[in-house]
C-alpha cells in the first residue's frame, strides 16, 4: 500500500478548504529505462472525497497528472469537527483511503 496522504481541512463559515497531497509515482507510460524499455503505465484513475462519509466530490484522472498530485478544493455545509475521507484508486487496482477531521 502507498504511504499515507497528507490531509488538511479547516473551516470558514459554513465551508471548509480541504488540500490533499498523495503520495503516488505517476508514470506516464511513455519514459524508457535505462535499457531502453517503456516503463508501464502507473497513474491514479480515480479520486473520491467524502464528508461524514457522503461523497462530495469524484474526480477522473489520467497519466498526465504529476508524481505525488496535489489536490486542493473547497466544501460546503462543512464544519469543525466533520470527518473528511479521501481515497483514490490506480490503474493496477492499488487503493489508498485516509480521513482526517476538519479543524
Amino acid at each position: 500500500m502507498a504511504d499515507p496522504m497528507r490531509i488538511r481541512a479547516q473551516a470558514t463559515g459554513d465551508k471548509a478548504m480541504v488540500r490533499v497531497l498523495m503520495a503516488h509515482e505517476m508514470e506516464t507510460g511513455q519514459r524508457k529505462d535505462g535499457a531502453g524499455k517503456i516503463i508501464p503505465a502507473w497513474y491514479i484513475q480515480e479520486v473520491t472525497a467524502q464528508l461524514n462519509g457522503k461523497t462530495v466530490m469524484t474526480a477522473q484522472w489520467g497519466p498526465s497528472i504529476s508524481k505525488n498530485p496535489f489536490l486542493q478544493f473547497s466544501v460546503k455545509g462543512a464544519k469543525a469537527g466533520d470527518k473528511i475521507g479521501i481515497s483514490w484508486v490506480d490503474n493496477r487496482g492499488e487503493k489508498r483511503a485516509d480521513e482526517a477531521t476538519i479543524s
